[in-house]
């Protein structure tokens, strides 16, 4: 069956907009970490992992609805999920451990992708912000 006929243009329009925004604000991370790393997540990861964050959520509140309890246990897997996606990225050798940075950073962004579908702009923006500036501070340090 034709499911186009019954979408309603705008929706698709705001659903498009929370994911650019999900993309846009995890960018300069995944800018930082790509020039901090070589290979392994960077500029294409981060914004992925919002986008996807972001898209979850906006998912459940299409099938559970803007208040229900249901969105509580996709908050869940995404927490879980991303964390075991950052846990990729930290190595261990006889005498340190890399990746942590990159692991956390993947988290928040994942957390800025939430937000975002959630549309708590602001919650989302502080946290790319500070993410930012907080990687930023190492090299000026």
């Amino acid at each position: 069956m034709l499911r186009f006929q019954y979408m309603a243009w705008t929706d698709v329009f705001s659903l498009l907009v929370d994911i650019l925004i999900a993309y846009v604000l995890a960018l300069p991370i995944g800018w930082n970490r790509e020039a901090a790393t070589r290979g392994g997540a960077g500029i294409r990861t981060f914004p992925i992992v919002a986008m996807a964050s972001c898209g979850f959520v906006l998912i459940g509140i299409g099938v559970f609805g803007e208040k229900s309890i249901g969105l509580a246990s996709i908050l869940y897997g995404l927490i879980v999920g991303i964390g075991f996606i950052g846990s990729g990225t930290i190595f261990k050798s006889s005498s340190e451990i890399r990746g942590n940075t990159t692991a956390a950073s993947i988290w928040v962004t994942g957390a800025i992708g939430a937000a975002t579908g959630f549309a708590l702009y602001d919650i989302a923006f502080v946290m790319s912000l500070v993410t930012f500036i907080t990687l930023r501070m190492k090299s000026r340090l």
